[in-house]
């Protein structure tokens, strides 16, 4: 690895663990990117076509994979734990969670962007990032309030154009397999009576991703 990016992804490495987050610096082959994970968005998610960072606005996985081919080194991000909410059961979460998790999601995405700025004005002309989660930097996306046909021009009325990222998930990346091949293995959290959104606990562990060059 080349000093001047060693040196970035260590000064990248102290942002974040000032924000309470892990990194490890990975190879972008390394990410993990397949057709059946944007099947789980369209099928099964509340959020689909409610939030611009998401499916159908969020890229495919065909132009994901090509993209990615497009760099050598990416940085995993980490997040533990639930900001607001260090425990919580079930009988806790709201029936529309989204709200719920809004620390959580501002936490991600906000050092997912941040990473990103900073290795960008710093020479890395490339950097790009992926959060997780439906974005939340508004209250309701205006995706979800516009009706009608489905349509990617929507995006042009997004409030925080500049903010806004597609998640992994979103643009069908395998976060699980991903994060294993940083070592990090991952298990997805049971939830009571197999229902949607009631996590049995709050020991939930988030991912994020920035493409360096």
């Amino acid at each position: 690895m080349v000093p001047v990016l060693e040196h970035e992804i260590g000064k990248l490495t102290g942002i974040a663990s000032d924000r309470g987050v892990q990194v490890r610096a990975i190879p972008a082959k390394d990410v993990v990117i397949a057709e059946w994970v944007r099947f789980k968005c369209r099928f099964g998610c509340k959020g689909y076509a409610k939030h611009l960072s998401c499916p159908p606005y969020a890229p495919s996985p065909r132009e994901t994979r090509a993209m990615v081919n497009e760099y050598q080194t990416a940085i995993l991000l980490r997040f533990e734990g639930v900001p607001g909410h260090e425990s919580f059961g079930p009988e806790d979460i709201p029936e529309d969670f989204h709200g719920f998790y809004r620390d959580l999601i501002l936490w991600v995405n906000t050092t997912v962007h941040l990473l990103e700025k900073t290795a960008f004005y710093d020479g890395f002309y490339k950097a790009f990032g992926f959060g997780g989660y439906p974005c939340i930097y508004c209250e309701e996306c205006i995706a979800e309030e516009c009706e009608g046909v489905v349509d990617e021009s929507s995006r042009r009325r997004c409030r925080h154009m500049d903010l806004v990222r597609p998640s992994m998930e979103a643009a069908g990346m395998d976060v699980f397999a991903t994060a294993a091949r940083a070592g990090w293995m991952l298990r997805t959290i049971p939830c009571k009576d197999l229902e949607y959104g009631k996590v049995v606990h709050g020991n939930i562990t988030s991912i994020g991703l920035v493409l360096l060059e």
